[in-house]
């Protein structure tokens, strides 16, 4: 077996090949001179200053006929740089280091020889070889030797060693190598020998084993055939037992899918499991059972009898169930009472969701609900009236009853609070949901079956608080019987869009809003009549009469009442015809009033006439524009003001023409035959032109035209102000057709010009209208 190879001592062969054996001579190699210091290995022949100078001072080519130089050659080329090159001479020389010196250094018999220098990795030249350096100094020549000598005085790293080691290695290298390696081989073939004693027992340990696992084997053969049968008989109970199996599962599965079990069965029949989410989910999965059944029903091979018991024991179950929920129900809500809570928990709703599947029994309990919420409510509002909340707060409602609208309205709002309340309840009861409402917003009816049972049971409810509502009366006093309707129409609105109005109590509040609107219209009839009954002249100022400011003031608290009830959804068309009946009962007897009145003082002139009814229509007027809802009797009101305002421009424009002197020209002109000039009649001759000219400059220094005395009973100082310019601008227009009709040919007026420019204006239209303070544009 050949032994390992060591990269180290194959370097080291490949770079100090050894002398044949009859030169006696090893590899030129340095060592170290002591064993305790690894020496630095000598600077290699390759580098770039060494190189350089080598090459130029030696030859190129080496003699082929001298080995010796063939082997300096190849040594000094060796690159000692190399990490292989550097581990095989450390390796080396770790095999030649010379023992340890003595612990004395002054002893003689210690002290070592110094060793020789080496110059450039080239150990100098011992005694035995100094022939060989000879030949090569030979092939050289003298130029070498100087090189040598002066690369080794200027080489800076010089080591001691033994000269005595580096001869053994040269001597022994080989043969020390092979002496290690023999040792090596050695050591591996007495390993293997162990190693094979230890398979030989192994070997016999495995022969032994399988001649007993042969026995084994024949054991088992024979055991084998003998219960043949016995495993056959195994093999068909094994078959048996899986179809037993098989057919365990099939009939598992189907009774898991189409059966209850023990404790579901309970939860259905027992009345100790209570009704909640157990009973619910039993229901569920009797009504998926039901479905799946109906697929074994509706099979290819007909109706089967599995599918008719599953069919016949689920109803029986199904029907178990809804009774339970019908009684149970029934049972909660018999607790319902007067101070009972009414908040509906998930399982009474989940109830009532399932039992309206069972349209007769959800009735049945409802109607117990119903009797148990009519007499709870009706309870409820009798105390509330006479006995008040808990402790006596809030306080009787029967204590009010000197106040007819606080009585009334403390009724209704009750009425209200728990009709909402019951609204909410009933909401709860039958999973109602409008999210889109606001709370306090009006509620909007919807169609649906929930919304149904809801509005029936809310209208079963409040049935008897309809006996204790009828007995409210209307009261006397047209405020105080408004106030009363106004009040059971706004409650009327409200209840009609919650309930309907086809709800037994939304026709009882129909019933006394008509009446207690009877007696507020009969009220205010009677007030009208009264008005035209006691009758007296205008007073001297011109003003109102008190018995119409007072009958305005009554209307005006009743506009406010109604402005107050509006809830702000109505159209405005639907504002004001809903209350054109009031107005027209009160304000057409106050027109009427005051037409009579102004009628009554004979010797009274059609001017206080005209003003003492512009001062009343216009006060009714002042009165209704307050309101929105009163837009067309304020026109018709208006109308009637602009024509009593005519009657007083016509008026006070013919005193105008009488005060400035023009109203017999202006007669004349109106009067004069066609074909006579104006010139020729007396009242329009010249002479009279030239006075009446004059008479109206004295007028227009006189006139004031901002105001006028006349118009200073008017109470509306606009209205006052507009007759008179008006009047002016009449006059104006007047004088103008006078200017016209002058300057005209044919009505033969000599000097015309003259004629008008003698007095102010001086026939000029513009001087006129700047006098009378009228801007031309408006005319």
């Amino acid at each position: 077996m050949a032994a390992p190879k060591n990269p180290a001592l194959t370097r080291l062969q490949a770079l100090a090949p050894t002398a044949s054996p009859k030169e006696g001579s090893s590899s030129s190699l340095g060592l170290p001179a002591t064993p305790s210091t690894s020496l630095p290995l000598p600077t290699p022949l390759s580098t770039p200053s060494t190189s350089a100078g080598f090459s130029s001072r030696f030859p190129t080519a080496v003699p082929s006929k001298n080995p010796i130089a063939l082997r300096l050659y190849k040594v000094l080329g060796a690159n000692y740089r190399d990490v292989s090159t550097r581990e095989a001479l450390e390796t080396l020389s770790s095999f030649y280091a010379p023992p340890e010196p003595p612990s004395s250094p002054t002893s003689p018999a210690t002290r070592t020889t110094p060793a020789a220098v080496t110059v450039n990795g080239k150990q100098p030249p011992h005694e035995e070889d100094e022939e060989e350096e000879g030949d090569g100094e030979e092939a050289w020549g003298a130029e070498y030797v100087k090189a040598r000598r002066k690369d080794a005085l200027s080489d800076q790293a010089r080591v001691e060693i033994d000269g005595e080691a580096a001869l053994r290695a040269r001597k022994n290298l080989r043969r020390d190598v092979e002496i290690k390696l023999a040792d090596s081989s050695r050591k591996f073939l007495t390993a293997f020998a162990e190693v094979d004693q230890k398979l030989d027992v192994l070997q016999e340990h495995i022969t032994d084993m399988q001649t007993r696992c042969e026995e084994a084997q024949g054991k088992l053969q024979a055991t084998h055939e003998g219960c043949r049968q016995l495993l056959d008989r195994a093999e068909g109970l094994r078959t048996q037992r899986q179809a037993t199996a098989v057919r365990q599962s099939i009939i598992s599965l189907f009774l898991s899918r189409f059966a209850l079990t023990e404790t579901e069965t309970q939860a259905i029949t027992s009345r100790d499991v209570p009704v909640g989410r157990v009973l619910f989910d039993v229901m569920d999965r009797i009504a998926t059972i039901r479905n799946d059944c109906r697929v074994l029903l509706s099979g290819e091979d007909g109706e089967t009898k599995a599918g008719l018991d599953v069919m016949s024991l689920t109803s029986s179950l199904l029907d178990q169930g809804y009774h339970k929920l019908a009684r149970w129900c029934s049972f909660e809500f018999r607790q319902m009472g007067k101070d009972a809570n009414l908040e509906v928990d998930d399982v009474m709703r989940e109830a009532v969701r399932r039992l309206r599947q069972r349209a007769e029994l959800l009735n049945d309990s409802l109607r117990i609900l119903s009797e148990v919420r009519q007499n709870a409510v009706l309870n409820s509002f009798l105390d509330a009236l006479t006995r008040g909340g808990p402790g006596g707060l809030p306080r009787p409602i029967e204590l009010h009853a000197h106040d007819p609208t606080r009585y009334v309205g403390d009724m209704l709002a009750w009425v209200h609070q728990v009709m909402a309340g019951e609204h909410e309840f009933l909401d709860g009861l039958f999973d109602v949901k409008d999210d889109d409402r606001i709370i306090g917003s009006i509620r909007r009816q919807r169609s649906g079956e929930a919304e149904e049972y809801v509005r029936q049971l809310l209208d079963t409810d409040l049935e008897k608080l309809c006996m204790p509502l009828k007995t409210v009366k209307s009261q006397e006093g047209s405020i105080t019987s408004y106030k009363i309707a106004n009040l059971l129409q706004f409650y009327l609105l409200t209840v009609a869009r919650t309930i309907g109005d086809d709800a037994i109590l939304s026709q009882t509040l129909k019933q006394i809003t008509d009446a207690a609107y009877r007696v507020f219209f009969d009220t205010i009839d009677a007030q009208g009549r009264s008005l035209l009954r006691f009758l007296h002249p205008p007073d001297a100022d011109l003003l109102p009469p008190l018995a119409l400011r007072d009958a305005l003031q009554v209307l005006r608290e009743i506009m406010a009442v109604y402005e107050s009830s509006l809830l702000g959804d109505e159209d405005p068309a639907e504002r004001e015809s809903a209350f054109s009946q009031i107005l027209e009962a009160s304000v057409d007897p106050a027109m009427e009033m005051c037409q009579r009145m102004s009628e009554m003082r004979r010797e009274m002139s059609s001017w206080d006439r005209a003003v003492f009814l512009i001062n009343c229509t216009t006060y009714m007027q002042n009165m209704l524009q307050a309101f929105s809802f009163t837009g067309s009797h304020v026109s018709l009101l208006h109308k009637e003001v602009d024509r009593h305002v005519k009657t007083l421009v016509t008026e006070h424009y013919a005193a105008f023409l009488n005060e400035s002197g023009l109203k017999p020209l202006v007669e004349a002109m109106n009067t004069k035959p066609v074909d006579t000039p104006l010139s020729r009649l007396p009242s329009s001759s010249s002479q009279a032109v030239s006075a009446a000219l004059t008479q109206f400059d004295t007028f227009l220094s006189n006139l004031d035209v901002s105001s006028s005395s006349r118009l200073g009973l008017l109470s509306v100082p606009r209205l006052a102000t507009s007759i008179h310019g008006d009047a002016i601008k009449r006059i104006g227009v007047a004088y103008g057709r006078v200017c016209e009709v002058i300057r005209k040919p044919e009505n033969k007026y000599e000097f015309a010009g003259t004629l008008l420019g003698s007095r102010r204006p001086f026939g000029d239209m513009r001087v006129l209208w700047q006098v009378l303070g009228v801007d031309e544009v408006d005319i």
